[in-house]
């Protein structure tokens, strides 16, 4: 055995997925076809609250109330850094700054004229 092999380790396997996120795990990229259950419960809760509020996003201080915790800078900080993951990953919407909404998955394509990609006139 050479010193670079006894340097490198034993060889490591990698996991693959479970399909189902448990508590602390990353919150993957939204792909399309892909639901809410590939989240962590914590933004499970989150992306469900900004869903029943659709309309005109919510504040992370509303946020923490509908989510019953208490509205203290600690607890909104730390929902605004959910939220903002979220957002990241294609989850959410930061509507403006500081307010939030689900994701609206368009029913048409949303760009100007509602003509898309490959559509002739």
């Amino acid at each position: 055995m050479t010193g670079t092999e006894v340097l490198a380790g034993p060889p490591s396997t990698v996991a693959e997925p479970t399909g189902s996120a448990v508590a602390g795990s990353t919150v993957p990229r939204r792909e399309t076809g892909m639901a809410a259950a590939a989240l962590a419960p914590d933004y499970q809760r989150i992306l469900s609250v900004l869903e029943s509020e659709a309309g005109e996003g919510m504040r992370c201080r509303q946020l923490a109330v509908a989510l019953g915790r208490e509205a203290v800078p600690a607890k909104v900080e730390g929902l605004r850094s959910k939220a903002k993951r979220l957002v990241e990953r294609g989850w959410a919407l930061q509507v403006r700054p500081g307010v939030f909404t689900a994701l609206a998955v368009p029913a048409v394509c949303s760009r100007p004229g509602g003509v898309r990609p490959g559509d002739r006139s």
